[in-house]
């Protein structure tokens, strides 16, 4: 780091990313995004006379595609935000509804982000524990006073809890958000969004990165009372009006026509995810029962570092995280049945030699 940087920011643990290797051609199972490619309508949304426009802002208040998502999703216009990637909810959310006074509570193990955040904005957080089986235990954020952050399904474990236990967390919690990350919803899970007219300290957000192909695009949205879209186009007008490109507004709109494609594709992703759990168990692996686009698994016979590194070296990404309480266990991106099979081919591979 520079001398410049501020001492707040001195000992900031940045996010880590999955890594996006260049030296080999690899089956990349690593980051959860889609095998499959944008639809055709999107691509060829963002072949024509928009990229003719690119001269000109695009617009701030993304009416067209929030017109869209709230049709498609059953709610108001005035309850829908959009954002570059979900991610930036995230941090909109974090500034805007916690703090030192009013904190924030989410998982230990759960997407990283959450913490990176809150310590970046100075929160006085507290991470709650999974229960032994990886399981959020919903009395852990029933009346706790604070900003309740949860990924549903969580990552990287893929488990759920069911939006009755969502809504038991808003009425215990009347004075503060409830933030439930949607990333991985439409793998199996079962979505919130409906309760949004119910509960108005509910925060559902939703990402294009995984069920929609769009990673790349940068684009998220999420659900909520008039309120809470209010404070948070709030934030957004006072760091980034501009914050969504032109081409990912046009290609976001495009992706709600085409939804059938979008679940096909999820079809068929959660048809492999099954195909993989029996390959993985004829293997000797143990795996959670994941609701999402992803299983995370371990072998007692391998340690998950050994098992991330060996698989590397054989041309095939899968996800390792060091915290002592997951280290045994790899994640692994449910790609086509094509890239199963050589994650398996390789797997089968190392065992025998270890």
């Amino acid at each position: 780091m520079s001398k410049f940087l501020i001492d707040k920011y001195a000992s900031l643990e940045a996010y880590t990313p999955g890594e996006q290797p260049r030296d080999m051609k690899y089956v990349k199972l690593n980051t959860n995004e889609s095998p499959y490619p944008a639809s055709k309508g999107v691509v060829e949304s963002v072949s024509g006379e928009e990229v003719a426009r690119l001269n000109l802002y695009p617009d701030p208040e993304c009416k067209a595609l929030k017109e869209k998502l709230a049709e498609y999703y059953g709610v108001g216009y005035e309850n829908v935000f959009v954002s570059n990637g979900s991610d930036e909810i995230l941090s909109f959310a974090f500034m805007a509804f916690c703090s030192e006074q009013t904190g924030a509570v989410f998982p230990n193990i759960s997407y990283g982000f959450y913490k990176v955040y809150g310590d970046l904005y100075n929160v006085d957080y507290t991470q709650a524990k999974l229960k032994s089986d990886f399981t959020i235990d919903v009395n852990d954020y029933i009346n706790v006073g604070r900003t309740v952050v949860i990924a549903n399904p969580n990552a990287p474990t893929g488990l759920s809890i069911s939006p009755e236990d969502i809504g038991r967390i808003c009425e215990s919690n009347p004075d503060n958000v409830v933030l439930i990350d949607e990333a991985y919803v439409d793998f199996g899970g079962k979505s919130c969004v409906g309760l949004i007219d119910k509960y108005d300290n509910l925060l559902v957000v939703r990402t294009y990165s995984k069920s929609r192909s769009m990673a790349g695009a940068r684009l998220g949205f999420a659900f909520a009372s008039k309120g809470i879209i209010d404070d948070l186009n709030r934030i957004k007008y006072s760091t980034n009006p501009y914050n969504i490109n032109r081409l990912t507004l046009i290609a976001g709109a495009a992706a709600i026509d085409d939804c059938e494609y979008y679940k096909e594709c999820c079809k068929k992703i959660v048809g492999t995810r099954e195909y993989a759990k029996a390959r993985l168990a004829s293997l000797g692996f143990e795996y959670l029962d994941s609701d999402a686009n992803f299983i995370f698994a371990k072998n007692s016979r391998i340690d998950g570092g050994r098992l991330y590194r060996e698989l590397k070296k054989n041309g095939v990404l899968v996800r390792h995280f060091s915290d002592p309480l997951i280290s045994d266990y790899v994640r692994i991106t449910v790609g086509t049945r094509e890239q199963m099979d050589t994650l398996f081919e390789k797997t089968e591979k190392i065992l025998s030699e270890v």
